[in-house]
This record gives C-alpha cells, structure tokens and sequence, in this order.
C-alpha cells in the first residue's frame, strides 16, 4: 500500500495540517465531555487515521499536538499544581507515544490484513495514552495521589478506578467501533493521493 510516497510533499503537508487542526478542535470540543476527573479523548481517532495514511512519525506529530492542546485547554491544570515537568513530560509523551507506537502497529500488520491492522492500532493508541498517563500519575504524582485516595495502598485502585475507569473505556469502545470508518477514509485518501499524483 502507498502511503506517504503518493503524496507529493504540498499534498503531505496539506494533509497533516488539516490532521493537526481536526485534533485541536476535537481536543477542544472533547473538554465538554467528562467522565469523572477528565475529558473524554475524541482525537485519537484522527491521530490513527494520520498514522495509518501518512506514517509513525506523522502519528507521533499529532499524539504531540494533542497532547499540546490538553495543555492548552486547561485539562491539565489539576497535575500542573502538583508538578509541572511531571504534568508536561505525562502530557507530552502519552500523546506523542500512542501517535507513534499506533503507526508503527499499522504498519507492521498492514499487509496481512489492513481491516485487523486499522483495529490493532485503534486498541494500541487508547492503550498506551492511558499506559503512560498511568506511569506518569505513579511516577510524577505518587506523593499528592495517596493523600487523596487515604493512604499508598489506596493509590493503585484509586488511579485506576477514578482517574482513568471509564474514560478508557469510552475511548476504546469509541476506537473500535469507528475503526470500520477509518478504513474506508485511509482507502478514500490513498485513492485521492494516487490520483493527484498522475
């Protein structure tokens, strides 16, 4: 499958611009969504779409903007008033990461069975933003986390059940079942690609 070598470079550019602005803006509109502590990620879905059609480091760039705008977006403010390195390098890396790791499953299943690769990495991109959420909650914000859950035994289940609980959920159920749309817009934009390169 051609990816990032049927785009000529305005096409790519164009492309990851508009991928860019569609994490932002659905980063914005998720801030509206909440599940406990958090606001749902609506935009992991387009950072697999980007990974799928223009690459890993292309996912790796809009896992960093969403991160960047969960910052922005005040999200964040909560860890930022614990500790601002831990809630940047968090922030930061669980986006850049789930970006990344996403692409890189993508390819590497891709030519076995696309629909299995689409749905590997729409399970994979939720899964890391929230494996490192959770390695850096226990890495950066420990200390502040067991006075809040009563005590270091507490911590575990309390990161578990009430920081992360059913915003993962919804953002994998939310991958899997828009995984069918993602392939057919990754066909709809290789046909495109192609086609404006002849």
């Amino acid at each position: 499958m051609q990816k990032i070598q049927s785009m000529s470079k305005a096409q790519h550019l164009t492309f990851l611009g508009l991928m860019t602005a569609l994490v932002v803006v659905l980063q914005l509109m998720g801030t509206f969504i909440r599940f406990g502590l958090f606001s749902v990620s609506l935009v992991l879905i387009p950072i697999v779409l980007g990974a799928a059609l223009a690459g890993p480091l292309e996912g790796a760039w809009l896992g960093f903007v969403f991160g960047a705008a969960v910052l922005l977006s005040g999200d964040a403010n909560l860890f930022i008033s614990v500790s601002i390195p831990g809630t940047l390098i968090t922030v930061l890396v669980k986006g850049t990461a789930a970006g990344l790791i996403a692409g890189l499953v993508y390819r590497l299943i891709e030519k076995k069975n696309r629909w299995v690769a689409i749905l590997a990495a729409a399970i994979v991109c939720p899964v890391v933003n929230t494996g490192v959420f959770f390695a850096g909650s226990y890495l950066f914000f420990f200390d502040a986390l067991s006075a809040s859950a009563g005590g270091s035994n507490e911590v575990f289940m309390y990161i578990i059940t009430v920081m992360i609980g059913w915003n993962f959920l919804f953002e994998l159920l939310f991958n899997i079942a828009l995984s069918p749309a993602v392939l057919r817009l990754t066909e709809v934009g290789e046909k495109i690609f192609r086609n404006r390169k002849r």
